[in-house]
């Protein structure tokens, strides 16, 4: 997304490193793979995702990254109207997880590039630019309904939830809609949503962003 801003401090780049270490051996050498880091809003997937790409850069296993904000319905201000006016709007419809399941076929097939859609974040715009693949053996796709795509090799699931975020978004936000009392209940929706897809992931996150396999 055109506009947003990430930074990546000491907790995410120790998860990535183990999210790293318990996929390594998995990373089969001339062949595409997919991981999928999602959670609530907050959580640290963006930065969690990038920290992941750099530490697969120093592996010689080159990545890109996707994200799930590029790939909603409306742009953010037009989504957050839909929002107010109707809020059973909240969930995964507001995402084209349809197209990104199709750009996550197309890599894994080894598509050279990627025409996906862009949010320009200022602009409340949704445009397109075409992502070059060539080269990459991992891409990465971060956002909150990501645990649900369907071509998706392992799956990464952030445990933290909205009240342990909120000060992560404070720091964030990238207006005066964040600290809005309505995106509480945005985000309690998006809770009871999210956290059910936790049984599906390979990897947790946890709260001190160390990396474990599922009980």
């Amino acid at each position: 997304m055109k506009g947003d801003s990430i930074v990546i401090e000491k907790h995410h780049r120790q998860a990535a490193r183990e999210i790293h270490n318990h996929l390594a051996a998995q990373l089969v050498p001339d062949r595409r793979h997919v991981i999928s880091i999602a959670g609530e809003s907050g959580s640290g997937k963006s930065e969690t995702a990038a920290a992941l790409a750099e530490v697969l850069k120093e592996a010689a296993v080159p990545a890109g990254i996707l994200q799930q904000d590029d790939y909603f319905v409306l742009p953010p201000r037009s989504n957050d109207a839909r929002r107010r006016q109707e809020i059973a709007w909240v969930g995964p419809g507001e995402v084209r997880l349809d197209l990104m399941d199709e750009h996550l076929l197309a890599f894994v097939r080894g598509a050279q590039t990627l025409k996906k859609p862009l949010v320009i974040y200022a602009e409340d715009l949704i445009d397109t630019e075409t992502m070059d693949c060539r080269g990459l053996s991992v891409l990465i796709v971060e956002g909150t309904y990501t645990t649900l795509l369907k071509h998706v090799d392992w799956r990464v699931f952030i445990d933290r939830d909205w009240e342990q975020t909120r000060e992560h978004r404070e720091r964030r936000q990238r207006d005066a809609s964040e600290l809005d009392p309505f995106l509480d209940k945005v985000l309690s929706i998006e809770h009871s949503i999210i956290s059910s897809h936790k049984p599906r992931a390979e990897l947790i996150v946890d709260d001190d962003y160390h990396v474990q396999r599922p009980d």
